[in-house]
């Protein structure tokens, strides 16, 4: 076979794996990224998403090495290499400043919910301890390697979200965060998910056996 074949057999696989898998993907939840400094953290977030089905990424920065357009982020040899391709897989859109990420999410009726080891929002809970299905539009927030979540993503979210530490060391690098917090949140709205598909097809399949026989 020749290289340009292989190549387009390699690329029709990776189409169809990732039609099959589009009904595992949890609709309407989006990872939102604040302010982030290190492009290795960012790859690796957009690497969590795809892999446990989040719907979309947002990135929030004033910075260049994230390209405004999603397709020339595509394009960026780091951001494909750090996220093991998955950029080019996932929808990832960049907004410059917190404010205008927040209101194109009220806007469109998301929930947010801010993650953090410390900072006392309106309502702190513990990851596994919080249900994430009873929001039907949520957004989830992990802020800058550093300094955290700012204040106006704390004031304007429904909970803060913290993972339960038990030793000397009371945080997580973001990468690894983010992948903990989404696994919860995404297996627990798939479950719902997958519950609902279910309920749905049992009411079609009882119609279908009450409608009388022509």
């Amino acid at each position: 076979m020749l290289p340009m074949e292989e190549n387009k057999k390699s690329k029709t696989s990776l189409r169809a794996k990732a039609d099959k898998i589009k009904e595992f993907r949890c609709k309407n939840l989006i990872a939102v990224i604040e302010y982030p400094t290190d492009l290795r953290n960012i790859g690796t977030i957009i690497r969590n998403v795809n892999a446990l089905g989040v719907e979309k990424a947002y990135v929030v920065t004033d910075q260049q090495f994230v390209p405004d357009d999603w397709q020339e982020m595509r394009g960026r040899r780091a951001l494909n290499a750090i996220s093991a391709s998955a950029i080019k897989w996932s929808f990832v859109r960049k907004f410059h400043d917190t404010e205008s990420c927040l209101g194109h999410l009220e806007r469109n009726g998301f929930v947010s919910v801010v993650t953090s080891p410390h900072t006392k929002g309106r309502k702190n809970v513990i990851l596994h301890e919080a249900e994430y299905t009873k929001y039907k539009k949520l957004a989830v927030w992990f802020g800058n390697e550093g300094i955290g979540i700012s204040r106006l993503a704390l004031e304007r979210s429904e909970l803060c979200v913290n993972i339960p530490m038990f030793g000397i060391i009371e945080s997580l690098n973001l990468g690894t965060s983010s992948g903990i917090v989404l696994y919860e949140i995404t297996r627990q709205r798939r479950e719902f998910q997958d519950k609902l598909k279910a309920k749905i097809a049992a009411k079609k399949s009882a119609k279908r056996s009450a409608s009388p026989v022509a």
